[in-house]
């Protein structure tokens, strides 16, 4: 079915501004109040889809109760009689998303992303405040009004209106899965500290221009998220500030409970980290997270590190070296950078081999997938697949003492 000229009788279709594999973005007219809008038309298969229609009305109301200067307004929803295409009019931002920013720039100034980072934080702290979870946010969902040179959220609730239907492909998660939080990938219910986590990876990517793990499919995604630390910012952007670089990586972390307390926490560590300074969430956390670090198991890189030179007393196992009262978080942080970097080392042949076992079921799930044919998707077994990431998890623990 071709576009439709006109939605709604009232929205003129004027171009079309992006496509993804769930709708396609134009730019429109409102014939009744004279300005131009944003209409996103769902895909035509979505409408065959009820769950996914009934979970769209229901978000698209809720996203359209969000007021803020860092949310895209959703003026108006429904279903167009003439085309029946369900459709949402949003309003329209001029200016580039941040993923158009990256595909031209690779990085983007450090002032320039603590102010887009910031005005997401303040947007998802008054959406999580009205009890909404974006559940999606990434490059392409942060666009930036340049006439008043602020950053607006865009498509609030439509992750979730696609969630657990099978309209939900493959390729489209493969496209997204690294801004999603780890405990979104093991499928459980997305939170506050998601959106943050998410926000996280994208405030990473503008400053080093890549992903903070970087992966060729779901399953070595999946692994590195649960097993690899994040390597420094400053480890491909020197001039980023240690402070800076603390504040985006405990974003980062895997614990959802590690993160950030809300969103606005989360902006005014990037402010300050900008300025060289630490808040009190980032020096909170990153002590707690040296502590549990040292409480762990040793790995051989680690008790390396611990050796001391002839004469001098050893160090006991679980205590952090004698370097004095004056360490600062900046020390704590390096250390522990440097010993988790050692350690991944040591575990890289495991790594491979799970690798190549977790790469057999992703090879069965996709045959699965693709077997069904056309656009709709039946879900895979999840009760086997969870029986044998069971068994992984066994092996990962028997192979990682």
């Amino acid at each position: 079915m071709s576009t439709p000229n006109k939605v709604a009788d009232r929205y003129e279709i004027e171009r079309r501004l992006g496509a993804g594999g769930m709708s396609t973005v134009f730019m429109a007219r409102d014939t009744v109040l004279e300005r131009p809008v944003a209409v996103k038309l769902l895909a035509e298969h979505l409408a065959d889809d009820e769950a996914f229609v009934y979970r769209f009305r229901r978000e698209a109301l809720s996203a359209a109760r969000l007021q803020h200067p860092n949310i895209v307004t959703v003026f108006d929803s429904g279903e167009d009689p003439a085309s029946g295409r369900h459709y949402i009019v949003m309003e329209y931002v001029d200016g580039p998303s941040a993923a158009d920013m990256l595909r031209e720039r690779k990085q983007l100034d450090i002032g320039e992303t603590a102010n887009i980072v910031r005005d997401a934080c303040h947007g998802l702290d008054y959406a999580h405040r009205a009890g909404v979870v974006h559940r999606d946010v990434k490059p392409g969902n942060l666009l930036l009004a340049e006439e008043m040179g602020i950053t607006k959220l865009a498509d609030f609730g439509i992750a979730k209106a696609a969630e657990q239907t099978r309209i939900t492909q493959v390729g489209s998660v493969l496209g997204t899965a690294a801004y999603l939080s780890p405990e979104q990938a093991r499928g459980e219910e997305a939170g506050p500290a998601s959106d943050i986590y998410s926000l996280g990876v994208c405030a990473y990517q503008f400053l080093t221009g890549r992903l903070p793990h970087e992966y060729g499919s779901l399953t070595e995604l999946a692994l590195k998220q649960q097993q690899d630390p994040v390597a420094p910012v400053t480890d491909y952007r020197p001039e980023v500030s240690p402070e800076l670089d603390e504040a985006v990586r405990l974003a980062l972390e895997r614990d959802p409970d590690a993160r950030y307390s809300s969103a606005l926490e989360m902006a005014e560590a990037i402010e300050a980290g900008v300025r060289g300074e630490a808040t009190d969430a980032t020096q909170r956390l990153g002590t707690s997270d040296y502590d549990a670090t040292q409480a762990i198991d040793q790995t051989a890189a680690t008790r390396a590190m611990q050796r001391t030179t002839v004469g001098a007393s050893p160090t006991r196992v679980g205590q952090p070296p004698p370097t004095g009262p004056a360490r600062t978080q900046r020390e704590i942080r390096a250390e522990r950078d440097a010993a988790r970097r050692s350690e991944r080392r040591g575990r890289w042949g495991t790594f491979l081999a799970l690798l190549a076992a977790i790469a057999a079921i992703a090879v069965v799930a996709i045959a699965l997938l693709s077997s069904s044919g056309g656009d709709s998707v039946e879900p895979v077994d999840t009760g086997d697949l969870q029986q044998q990431i069971d068994g992984l998890g066994d092996f990962i623990d028997q192979n990682s003492r």
